[in-house]
């Protein structure tokens, strides 16, 4: 989507809200065309790299000072666009990869990690940051840089993380040829899930069987 389309071309482009806007609107754009399908070879490596450029923007709000909305209640934005189409895209195109373990807080002491879905994760992104081009797309734009933020703490920036980490890996495993455990039979639903039963419960895959239906050439 073009600059002419997102902003008003009475907008500086230097400006911090304008830039972040830009940095969104590229991700969720990019991120749409990927669940598509039309070239799975290169899903992980093309997500990788839009999760990437996504947390520099997360880097640049968290930085930033606190932003505060011009009214003291937030506008409504209308009705959340549904994402269920995409998740389910995304669980089709990832399905060998899509269960993960994550640990929700690393400072927090003895935290047993948890099943998650690359799936699931990469649908909430995408609604929260929705949520913000609303704001952005009515004119509010310190409600949308507000909203971005906050979120970016309190939800969209832990799971962009979780999401690279474990996209990361599917990398690495594949790239230096190292056997990789599926969570084979694990569910995202399955509560107090700890080291023990994440290891009981996965199988050995080989980085070829994980590497072959994403188009992912192990290293030699």
């Amino acid at each position: 989507m073009s600059d002419a389309t997102l902003h008003d071309s009475s907008q500086n482009p230097d400006d911090f809200v304008v830039q972040i806007a830009d940095q969104v609107e590229s991700f969720l754009v990019a991120v749409t065309e990927v669940a598509k399908g039309d070239e799975p070879e290169s899903a992980v490596p093309f997500l990788l790299l839009e999760v990437s450029q996504l947390l520099l923007a997360g880097g640049r709000l968290g930085a930033h000072e606190d932003i505060v909305p011009e009214e003291r209640y937030e506008p409504d934005p209308g009705p959340e666009p549904d994402v269920d189409a995409l998740r389910e895209n995304f669980a089709r195109l990832l399905d060998p990869v899509d269960v993960y373990s994550e640990v929700f807080d690393p400072y927090a002491p003895r935290t047993a990690p948890v099943p998650a879905r690359l799936s699931d994760d990469l649908a909430d992104i995408i609604t929260d940051l929705r949520h913000g081009m609303v704001h952005y797309r009515a004119g509010r734009t310190t409600e949308a840089l507000w909203w971005w933020q906050f979120s970016y703490f309190s939800n969209w920036g832990p799971t962009a993380s979780a999401v690279l980490r474990a996209l990361q890996s599917v990398l690495i495993h594949v790239r230096l040829n190292q056997p990789l455990e599926e969570l084979d039979g694990l569910d995202t639903d399955q509560p107090g899930l700890g080291d023990e039963t994440l290891e009981f419960e996965a199988g050995r895959v080989m980085a070829q069987e994980i590497g072959g239906p994403l188009g992912i050439r192990p290293g030699k």
